[in-house]
Order: C-alpha cells, then structure tokens, then sequence
C-alpha cells in the first residue's frame, strides 16, 4: 500500500480519526500526570515505598519491550488492528489495576498494563505519519502534542481530588470510557487498506531485551540500598544483563526482520533523535515520578498541589510542541532542538538549587522548562525521523524512537529509585523515632499522608524530611547530569540539517 492511497482513502474523516487517535493518546498521557500524583496516597494505603519506583518501573518495562514488537506489527498487519489490541489490553490492566490490594498485586497489573501501552504513542503516531503529508504533520503533531495539556490540567486535577475525595481506584479506571471511545470512533472511521504481507516476528529478540532489561532493573534499584554495589551479588547480575545485551545485539544481526533494525542509525539525525530521546526520558521520569513526594513529603502541600506542578510540566510541552512545528521550516532541525536542549538545561538548574522553602511555584517553573524541553526536541525529532524513511520503514522508525524515550523512562526510574533509595537508607543509618524503633526507608511512608505526618515529633519528622530532601536533591543532580548530556548530543546534528517537505 502507498501512503497517497492512504492519504485518500482517509482524507474526508481524517478529523474523526485524528479525534480518535487523540483520545487514545491522552489515555496514555495521562496515565503519566494522575498516577504520579495520586503514588503517595497509594502508598500511603497499600504500603512498601521501597516498591515504590517499581510501579512506575513494570509499567515501563513491558511498555518499552513491546513498542517495537507493536511498531513492527503494524508495518505487518496494519495500523488499525494493533493499536485496537493494545488499547483494549491497556483497559484490562487498568481495570485490575484499581482492583489490587496490595503493592505487589498492583506492580502484576501493570506489567499488563504497560502491555498494551507499547502500541498507543507509537502506532497512532505513525498513523498520522500515514494520513498527512510531511509538511502537514508538523501542524498535526503540535495538535497531538495539545493532549499533554489537556492531560496535564485534567490530570494531575483530577488525581488529586480522586484522592482527597473519592478513592485511588478511580485514577486507574478513569481510563475505561476514554479508550472505548477510541476504540470506536478508530473501527468507524479508519479505512486500511494494505498489501497481504507474511509477517515474521523477532520474538527472540524481544525475550532477550526484556531479560536484560529485567536484570539490569533488578541492579539498578537493589545495589546500594539491599545489596552492596561491590558485592558477588550485583556483579553477578551486571555480567548477566550485559551477556543478554550481546545477546540482543547478535540476534538482530542476523534476524530476517530485526525487532531492532541497526540500519536506520546510521543516519545521523536518527540516531542522535533516538539518543536524546533516551536522555529525555531518564530526565522526565526523574520529576514526575518523585516531584510529588517532595511537594507533599517535604513541603508538606496536598495531593491537588502536588498535581499542579506536574500540570506546568505537560502545559508547557503542547505549547512548545505547536511553536517546534512552525520553527522547524524556518530555522532548522538543530537550531529547534538546540532550543528544547537548553529548556533541560535552565530546568536542571532550577531543580538542583530548590530548596523546601522555595515553594511549589519554583517547583512548576522547573516543570514548566522541562516540558518545554521536551516538546520542542520530541516534535522536531519525531517529524524529521518519518521524513526521512519511506512507508514501510515508518512504523519501526517510529517506534524506534519511542523506544529509546521508553528505555530512558525504564532505566531512569531504576536508576533514580536506586539512589534515592540507597541516599535514604545512608542518611536514616541508626537514627530512631520517638518510640526508640530504628529508622528504616519505609518510615517515609509516614510523610505522605498529613495525618501520619502529624503524629511524628517534630524532631523525628525533621530526620525524615532531610534524608527525603537530600536524596532528592541527588536524583536532580543526576537529571542535570543527562540534560547536559542531551545538549552535547544536539551539537552533532549536522548543521544543515532539515526537514523534507515532500510527501
């Protein structure tokens, strides 16, 4: 199938289908903003914050494996029937997940969860990569980026009130009439008509990225807070998870239909799109994962306030996205992307140097630029990569990217959980409360809830929230730490570089 018959065979209900598309991205977006605002709470009641990165953390490994295996599928089979599945495997773990009822229960659930979540940002990008020309999609993508505002006031709003109201629950079924909608308006509009292809998949390939993964998760978030880093332990899992990396790499050489095709980096601005995709994520998930706990653990604000300065984050991303679209036939690929480079590097500043006092409006600006950030790098990377390969290579591409943004996000919150955790752990080391129990990294637990928080003695309290604060502290030192990183990388965009306007 070309993609002119597909622009055609669309072009009259592209409004519904893009309407729909964006209704199963915002599913997705936000998933992100009402989780993170509502994690104390859910912790607060289920228990286990040393489990805490790794309800993010399943979520994001399933979801990073199967982008690829999704975006393959879909260059397979089609659009339209992959992103139904994954949307409707998305429902059924967000059904179960308001269902558990205990953390351990809650990390099974979004495994399947994150599941079906691997074929939602890609799939229903590359479909707009299929029905819009190059130069309209650099307006549709500012249009699809909007869903990050939208998300963003509903989001974290929404989240809070659910918590301070209602239930938890609620932030995870919240997602059923959205994806039903989607769903619908996707089997009514969308006309897909493709060639018969014998689909091939690399499942091998994508059993060994999710062991590696796996193990290097397992690493990353026990190393320094339960195990030692020098310890038989750890180097043990260190040597597995880069055997299975090998592994990897080996398998899609010689796979017939790679998971991962090696061939499209070697294009540079791919491959550096793809890279500082990867940055972007480990950056974003650091803030919104642990933003919350320390506007409600350590400036002791509510949930609702909590959610406000993650909203400034996904404000800011729609409307940099929709200025990114227009910029980049004026001034460039890199000139764009060099703008959402410094955007990291003025939030990173911000938030290395917040301190309790400086309240939550510091907090947001932070959030604010690091949306920014990412809106103009992710639109400008997004629509220079579709740009640059041809319609049966679109999906894979796509989802190459979103791979990397993914991979980012799931290493990040291992990464960063580990180190809060281990920082935790060395700052309480032998400290006690008031009734003479040794202090421990679930005694956190007791600052995410006001009620809880009150019944500490304020000496106790103090202990808590300074271990809370200067672990924290580190985790933004480390986000820093990869927005200097994105910015070097944008140096090496060639600087010529721009964006096609055929179709």
């Amino acid at each position: 199938m070309s993609q002119t018959e597909t622009m055609q065979g669309n072009r009259s209900k592209r409004i519904y289908i893009l309407v729909s598309i964006m209704l199963a991205q915002f599913m997705g977006a936000i998933e992100g903003t009402i989780i993170a605002t509502a994690m104390p709470s859910i912790v607060n009641d289920l228990g286990g914050f040393s489990l805490y990165s790794w309800v993010f953390s399943a979520y994001l490994l399933m979801n990073t494996v199967t982008v690829l295996i999704y975006g393959k599928l879909a260059d397979l089979l089609g659009r339209k029937p992959v992103l139904i599945f994954g949307i409707l495997i998305f429902l059924i773990g967000s059904t179960l997940c308001g269902l558990a009822d205990n953390i351990h229960q809650l990390i099974v659930f979004r495994f399947i969860q994150g599941f079906g979540a691997g074929a939602i940002m890609p799939v229903a990008s590359t479909i707009v990569g299929d029905i819009y020309s190059n130069e309209e999609r650099a307006k549709v993508q500012g249009y699809l980026s909007s869903v990050w505002g939208i998300s963003a006031i509903a989001g974290p709003a929404a989240g809070g009130l659910l918590v301070q109201f209602a239930s938890w629950r609620l932030v995870f079924w919240i997602n059923i009439p959205l994806g039903l909608l989607s769903v619908a308006g996707l089997l009514l509009f969308h006309r897909e008509s493709r060639q018969s292809v014998k689909t091939k998949i690399d499942y091998w390939g994508a059993i060994l990225i999710m062991a590696a993964l796996s193990v290097l998760m397992v690493v990353l978030v026990e190393a320094g807070s339960h195990w030692k880093w020098r310890s038989m332990k750890t180097f043990s899992f260190l040597l597995g998870s880069i055997l299975l990396f090998v592994l990897f790499i080996y398998q899609e050489k010689r796979a017939d239909d790679p998971m991962m095709p090696f061939g499209i980096w070697r294009h540079r601005p791919i491959w550096i799109a793809n890279m500082v995709s990867f940055t972007a994520g480990i950056m974003m998930i650091g803030i919104t994962t642990y933003l919350p706990s320390f506007v409600q653990g350590v400036m002791e604000k509510n949930a609702t306030v909590a959610g406000f300065t993650l909203t400034a984050m996904s404000i800011g991303w729609p409307v940099s996205s929709a200025i990114s679209g227009r910029l980049l036939y004026k001034i460039g690929l890199r000139t764009t992307a060099f703008i959402g480079a410094f955007a990291f590097m003025v939030s990173g500043c911000l938030f290395v140097s917040m301190q309790p006092g400086f309240g939550p409006i510091w907090a947001a600006a932070a959030s604010f630029l690091l949306g920014v950030g990412m809106g103009m790098t992710s639109t400008a990377f997004i629509v220079s990569i579709q740009g640059s390969v041809n319609w049966e290579q679109r999906g894979i591409a796509t989802a190459a990217n979103m791979f990397m943004r993914n991979l980012g996000n799931t290493l990040g919150a291992a990464l960063l959980g580990g180190i809060l955790n281990s920082r935790i752990a060395v700052f309480l080391n032998g400290k006690r409360d008031q009734t003479g129990h040794i202090l421990t990294l679930n005694s956190t637990n007791s600052l995410l809830n006001q009620q809880e928080r009150d019944k500490l003695a304020p000496a106790v309290r103090r202990i808590i929230q300074d271990a809370l604060t200067a672990s924290l502290h580190t985790v933004y030192w480390v986000v820093f730490l990869f927005a200097a990183v994105s910015l070097v990388f944008i140096f090496f965009l060639p600087k010529n570089a721009q964006v096609k306007k055929n179709k």
